[in-house]
């Protein structure tokens, strides 16, 4: 069963904006205009060091550069998915989304709702 999660990557020898944005251009095949960063939590500081950094950023048609689906020479096979908050918060109750990161992203949006 495909795991749904969202757009993430590795920061290579980029800062975390410059990441972002060209996981959202290979992933996605979206150019994003603004990026906002949300937060930056340790996962799990008593045994690992790895830091995630959230980002948000709005998108619309105009923004599309290509089908995305990943890089190819990475080995990534992604299939492009958008679904409205309410089918993402259903999705984590009946464990369809279960991507700790995804979880978290789409738990902000429920709290933190952003204006039309």
């Amino acid at each position: 069963e495909p795991l749904i999660e969202a757009c993430a990557g590795l920061l290579d020898e980029n800062d975390p904006e410059t990441c972002i944005r060209k996981e959202a251009e290979e992933e996605l095949g979206y150019r994003l205009q603004n990026v906002e960063r949300l937060f930056s939590p340790y996962m799990s500081p008593g045994s690992v060091t790895e830091r995630l950094w959230f980002f948000i950023a709005r998108y619309s048609p105009a923004d599309r550069i290509s089908a995305g689906g990943g890089a190819q020479e990475e080995g990534e096979d992604i299939e492009v998915l958008e679904m409205p908050l309410d089918e993402a918060l259903a999705g984590i109750a009946d464990g369809r989304i279960i991507d700790a990161k995804t979880i978290i992203l789409i738990q902000h949006l429920k709290l933190n709702p952003i204006a039309a």
